[in-house]
């Protein structure tokens, strides 16, 4: 962080020492690309998230800092505050997993981490997946959980029953994030990715401990995975060297190891467990519908590339949540990952759970 002698803001702009933060404050400390001070960061996420903040406030801070580029204590800050202003959820098991990712990637693929998601839970690990509907794609998670069934608009206390009860709840983020609505309208007319992409996966209102999370950006992937360091969460921050923020089947992948506190850097290739290199088009997907008719193949057994890229995704995920233990080992977590997720499709479990979630939401 920088000293206090180079904190200082520009002449028009100079902080009284102990008073709060300003917008001419933090704005002028962003466009000199200088850090921000510690509280700074949280104190302008308070002004967005409680409606003080002007659109042109929302949107300068948010243009500003990815023109600086963040830094994992500055969006640690953000997520905080707008964890801070979500909806509480009831007592719920800490050994869940997410699996998300930020898109942005401007790849319409299938929704391999919904795909993943059902895998996963099939597989025995708990689930909370936080999502949204589709911002630039035809179909986001929540989309295609939607066309198969799945009621997605659960309050708190019904996504802590759905986990209880079938292994797998969905945090619809408008619902547990409303305050949020400040920011969303801003973040769609700037129309480019900014720090605001990389809230979604560090803000699930359930606070898993570990998860499988895509990031679009190569640049900004180890700050993300930074946070879930000083968190202590068991995480695999992902991102496709062909650019999906997703485990890819089509090249390597680079992966940022989140275990005990600590980062490591890896290169993931596929390959070395077997799978065949696919095509990108391979994984595209289209609307809703057509992705939920992917959904409901593959869980059925369909081989393909569509196939391996969830069992790869659902095996990573998978893998982020055995680094919970201390004992676990990598390659010795990749094997069995990739076995208990081939598993969990081929025995019908998969399929067999998605039925019951669908049933579950009818019921309530």
């Amino acid at each position: 962080m920088a000293a206090s002698s180079e904190a200082s803001p520009p002449a028009g702009s100079a902080a009284v020492p102990g008073a709060a933060p300003s917008w001419p404050q933090v704005l002028a400390r962003l466009t000199a690309r200088r850090e921000l001070s510690r509280g700074q960061a949280a104190w302008a996420m308070e002004q967005v998230m409680a409606g003080d903040a002007s659109p042109a406030q929302v949107a300068a801070f948010a243009v500003a800092m990815k023109m600086k580029g963040p830094s994992s204590a500055e969006v640690s800050e953000l997520a905080e505050v707008m964890l801070s202003h979500a909806r509480p959820m009831p007592a719920m098991r800490d050994d869940a997993v997410d699996i998300v990712g930020t898109g942005g990637d401007g790849v319409n693929t299938v929704n391999l981490s919904t795909m993943a998601a059902i895998v996963v839970a099939a597989a025995g690990v708990p689930v909370v997946k936080h999502g949204n509907r589709a911002a630039s794609s035809l179909s986001g998670g929540a989309d295609t959980l939607e066309a198969l069934g799945v009621r997605i608009e659960l309050e708190p206390e019904q996504v802590a029953r759905s986990l209880a009860e079938v292994g797998i709840g969905f945090c619809f983020a408008p619902l547990f994030h409303p305050s949020y609505r400040h920011a969303s309208a801003v973040r769609r007319e700037i129309g480019v990715p900014t720090v605001f992409n990389l809230l979604g996966p560090l803000t699930n209102p359930a606070r898993p401990r570990a998860g499988l999370i895509g990031c679009a950006f190569a640049d900004l992937a180890e700050v993300m995975a930074g946070v879930f360091a000083a968190r202590r969460s068991s995480v695999l921050v992902v991102h496709g060297d062909d650019g999906l923020d997703e485990l890819t089947t089509t090249t390597t992948s680079t992966i940022w190891r989140v275990q005990a506190g600590t980062v490591d850097k890896l290169t993931f290739d596929p390959a070395g467990f077997g799978f065949a290199r696919a095509d990108l088009d391979d994984l595209l997907g289209g609307d809703a519908q057509a992705n939920a008719a992917e959904v409901r193949a593959v869980l059925a057994g369909a081989d393909g590339p569509v196939r391996d890229a969830v069992v790869l995704n659902a095996a990573g995920a998978l893998v982020a949540h055995a680094g919970l233990s201390s004992r676990a080992e990598w390659l010795p977590a990749w094997e069995d990952g990739l076995q208990r997720a081939g598993a969990a499709i081929d025995s019908g479990a998969a399929e067999q759970l998605l039925a019951r979630w669908v049933r579950f939401g009818q019921q309530l």
